[in-house]
């Protein structure tokens, strides 16, 4: 099952500071819901282990996260793919771009996935609620760190 998903976020700092938080392993972990590690493998790439709940599953996902075409302080691709065990896996990505606006930075993000296994057979709507509530968990996290 594929879906999309866009947005935008409104942050009172300037771009450089925003960049440097996106590109800070510690700032990531302590955003992405359910992180439990997130390892510095290589350059700009990550292994992390995250734990989440989509409707009557939860599942625990193991995977690899890449940051490529990387443009500071305005933006970059963050790619990743996890596998959930039974419950499924889950791989995609998100083109993240920054810009000045009204004294801060707006931060915009367009973000591609997919899903399979038991998750994709919970249904569109229910996969679709999920992942956006943990896109705003992220960005309202992420918003917090950066002040």
């Amino acid at each position: 099952m594929a879906m999309t998903m866009s947005g935008e976020q409104q942050l009172a700092a300037p771009r450089e500071t925003v960049w440097s938080k996106l590109i800070d392993p510690e700032v990531l972990k302590s955003c992405i819901p359910g992180c439990e590690s997130l390892e510095v493998i290589g350059e700009n790439e990550f292994q992390a282990v995250a734990t989440n709940k989509i409707g009557p599953v939860k599942a625990r996902f193991k995977g690899k996260v890449r940051l490529t075409d990387l443009d500071p302080p305005n933006g970059y691709k963050i790619s990743g793919e996890g596998d959930g065990g039974i419950a499924g896996f889950a791989k995609g990505g998100a083109t993240v771009t920054l810009s000045d606006k009204d004294g801060g930075t707006l931060l915009t993000y367009n973000v591609d996935a997919q899903i399979g296994g038991k998750l994709a057979q919970l249904g569109q709507r229910l996969v679709n609620g999920a992942a956006k509530k943990l896109a705003d968990e992220f960005f309202t996290k992420f918003a917090a760190a950066v002040k």
